[in-house]
């Protein structure tokens, strides 16, 4: 079982509705189609790159300490947005750090599950 976040760059939405609206227009626009992903944006890719300085990539997890629940996390990414899953065994703790990376890289963090903006 996994829980997903989703990170993006643009403005941040006035409140959890607009953010929704948001992130399935997004979706839907790099990750909903056939084709295949942009090349993630260089602040989305800087946002991975900070996350993986503190857990490794899945593949390269030989202790079993990284949040992810697919690999390469970068692959996630497309264009200005990432949509990843996160083992729900450590959601509370890698959840509070993504969004605190997010947010010093000005990103919007958002909780699909929950229809729910990270502060």
């Amino acid at each position: 079982m996994s829980y997903d976040l989703a990170v993006w760059e643009g403005e941040r939405p006035a409140d959890d509705a607009a953010a929704g609206r948001c992130f399935d227009d997004l979706y839907e626009r790099y990750l909903g189609t056939d084709e295949e992903n942009l090349p993630p944006t260089e602040r989305i890719a800087a946002f991975v790159a900070a996350l993986l300085e503190r857990w490794p990539d899945l593949a390269e997890d030989e202790d079993d300490t990284s949040p992810w629940s697919t690999g390469p996390l970068i692959g996630e990414a497309s264009g200005p947005l990432i949509y990843f899953p996160i083992r729900w065994s450590m959601v509370e703790e890698a959840s509070v750090h993504i969004a605190k990376v997010a947010s010093s890289l000005g990103l919007t963090c958002f909780d699909p599950q929950s229809q729910c903006l990270w502060p």
